[in-house]
């Protein structure tokens, strides 16, 4: 009996490890599926930037037969058509907003997440899973009534429309994820400062948000990207050429029927710089603010 038991153990023993290796393939299997399907379009549109207009449009080729660096250079420079022209204003209103924007989501994110993390009073709970039902409703309901508040308070066609709107999407989340981060801080930490003398604002700023470094990383990063890639509220909100975020403007790069498509796909490039820039810079806080914020919520 005891021979039987054993053999059907080491049977079971195997099965388990032919299971555990086939998930093991099919993981690996779908990621590299899926950096397939991330990767190609990047790659496609580096390749689109560094062609010549000749390559484009007459002779077309999927490897550049030389390095052409003049579509960058239009941009940057700003010569050339109409658009080229205002990319660098376009840039320059995406990074107004976007800062601005994770500016505003970082001070009121924090001192509503600490209000709902520590402070007692009723409805507490009620508004912290109304955080999550505010994030969840898609931007298609919302920017109707939102254009109809902005066009009440003169700020049609301006930047401020855009910084007044955005946090509707990124304050929610940056205030959940402060929110979870902040429970797992040692509440005896803010009790000593409130005993030294500290007020609640105090022990807030001189305690607790320092001891949340990742998490303001995590929701730095959010707002900035979230407020940088948005296009359906920049679309409907602003209409003049100098309100525009790059966004919006690089789908402005043609000329009656023709689409510049090395100059858009340059400006596809250059707009998506900042975003991974500061995710590499702050990529290690990034990790650790994801991965601590997901323990408790």
């Amino acid at each position: 009996m005891a021979s039987i038991a054993t053999a059907r153990s080491r049977a079971s023993g195997r099965r388990r490890s032919r299971i555990g290796k086939g998930w093991l393939i099919a993981t690996y299997v779908g990621l590299a599926i899926f950096l397939f399907w991330t990767i190609v379009p990047i790659f496609w549109m580096l390749l689109a930037s560094l062609k010549t207009n000749k390559e484009i449009y007459d002779e077309f080729t999927i490897i550049p037969k030389q390095l052409f660096l003049g579509h960058y250079l239009t941009l940057i420079t700003g010569q050339g058509s109409l658009t080229s022209a205002n990319f660098g204003v376009w840039l320059k209103n995406s990074a107004l907003v976007s800062a601005i924007t994770t500016s505003l989501s970082i001070t009121l994110g924090s001192l509503a997440a600490y209000a709902l993390a520590r402070l007692q009073f009723a409805g507490r709970r009620v508004v912290a899973r109304g955080l999550i039902v505010t994030y969840l409703v898609p931007a298609s309901l919302l920017f109707i009534p939102l254009f109809q508040i902005v066009v009440a308070l003169g700020l049609g066609d301006t930047l401020l429309s855009l910084i007044v709107v955005y946090p509707t999407f990124t304050l929610p989340f940056c205030t959940w994820m402060l929110m979870s981060y902040f429970r797992n801080i040692p509440v005896e930490l803010e009790e000593a400062g409130l005993i030294d003398g500290c007020s609640r604002l105090g022990v807030l700023f001189r305690v607790t948000v320092p001891l949340s470094l990742p998490a303001m990383a995590v929701v730095a990063l959010f707002s900035f990207t979230q407020s940088w890639n948005e296009f359906l509220y920049a679309v409907v909100f602003t209409n003049s050429i100098a309100t525009r975020t790059v966004t919006v403007g690089l789908t402005q790069m043609f000329g009656e029927d023709v689409f510049f498509w090395g100059q858009m796909m340059a400006g596809a490039i250059l707009a998506a710089l900042p975003p991974v820039i500061i995710y590499t810079l702050a990529q290690r806080l990034v990790i650790q603010g994801l991965v601590v914020g997901g323990v408790k919520g």
